[in-house]
């Protein structure tokens, strides 16, 4: 792979040091002239791009269709063809945070429209109060015979009652009404934060201390305007976006319940983490192609034969996933398969009960990070 034209002088740049071929052999830099020509800055990119989209598509491959590939090649020593687990683990961080964000969300359309109803719903009610205003005004001054505005209010009403039937076709579904806040909507059996310390201001144990945060942060995204969709919708989105964060600082807990269950001789702290570190990867890429998925599949029209084959893609995709782990641990740990199903199901359950608390701090987090 041509990087530029090589320099005459056989010292490198970087470190000084004797420079037989085109790399240096010392800190690997490539021994060429620091001017080239413009046309350089394009190509240069296009290798290097090149020569990562194969190694990563690569990985990629290994990490989705080959159980256990990548951790068994990269423990071995074979670590060149393929991305180092922390780069591989930090760029799914990084799409499954980057990518769902650029595919339109089904709802947003519904929304917009739900929106416009609303509004010509609003406009018929204005337009009924303002000519019944104006009927009552031109009687009082006497602008018109009370005949004549007997008759235009007969004509008026009988307009208004069609206008009432389309407003009342309008507003009838209750998913409008239950994006809004009502007044006797409670979080707790409170209307407000005040409210709420009233009624457990005796209350110091350890639910008041977790849940006044929660109280707090509902009522202050009430009081600025958002609807329950809103909220439900910024809370999912904050969730999704600390998935990963959470999946990193449960990392060395993971491998850790791996040491604890495998030859310490045999298999270091080191060779568990590159395990989890793949796995995690795995669960990322997962959740982004589910979320890819469903997003894709909310876009398409509205027919069975789409939605059954939509569940049948996330089934069989959640059984894919929860077998993965299993036939990662039996190939990368070459245990006896009653052994390695043993450990397996001991770990994953134990995984499970410690994700699970995961995700329910995370919750908790998520809802008092919203904004």
């Amino acid at each position: 792979m041509s990087h530029g034209k090589l320099r005459e002088e056989k010292d490198c740049l970087n470190c000084g040091h004797l420079v037989e071929e085109r790399f240096c052999p010392h800190c690997g830099q490539e021994n060429t002239e620091t001017r080239q020509p413009f046309h350089y800055l394009f190509t240069h990119f296009i290798e290097d791009f090149t020569h990562y989209d194969g190694q990563f598509w690569k990985t990629l491959k290994y990490l989705l269709v080959r159980p256990g590939k990548l951790t068994k090649e990269y423990l071995s020593g074979k670590r060149q063809l393929y991305v180092a687990p922390v780069k591989l683990y930090i760029f799914v961080s990084f799409i499954t945070f980057l990518l769902p964000a650029l595919i339109p969300k089904a709802h947003e359309k519904e929304n917009e429209a739900k929106i416009s109803k609303i509004e010509r719903a609003e406009k018929i009610k204005e337009q009924k109060e303002a000519t019944k205003k104006a009927l009552d005004e031109f009687e009082k001054q006497g602008l018109f015979s009370k005949e004549t505005i007997s008759n235009a209010k007969k004509i008026t009403d009988s307009i208004q009652a069609k206008d009432s039937v389309q407003e009342k076709g309008i507003l009838k579904n209750e998913d409008i009404f239950e994006k809004s806040f009502t007044d006797n909507d409670t979080f707790m059996d409170a209307h407000n934060l005040k409210e709420y310390d009233s009624l457990y201001a005796k209350d110091e144990g350890f639910f008041h201390t977790l849940s006044r945060p929660m109280a707090k942060k509902m009522f202050e995204l009430r009081e600025s305007g958002l609807t329950k969709a809103q909220i439900k919708e910024k809370y999912v989105e904050t969730i999704i976006h600390t998935i990963p964060k959470a999946l990193f600082i449960y990392l060395p807990v993971f491998a850790f319940f791996l040491w604890l269950f495998h030859n310490k001789k045999r298999w270091w702290y080191f060779d568990h983490g590159i395990f989890t570190l793949h796995y995690f990867s795995f669960l990322l890429l997962s959740t982004l192609i589910y979320i890819v998925i469903n997003r894709i599949a909310g876009l398409l029209p509205d027919y069975t034969i789409f939605s059954l084959l939509v569940v049948l893609i996330n089934v069989g995709f959640f059984f894919y996933i929860s077998l993965y782990f299993f036939i990662a641990h039996y190939k990368t740990y070459e245990s006896r398969k009653r052994v390695s199903i043993l450990k397996g199901s001991i770990l994953f359950i134990v995984n499970f009960i410690g994700l699970l608390i995961m995700l329910i701090i995370l919750m908790y987090i998520s809802l008092i990070m919203l904004h």
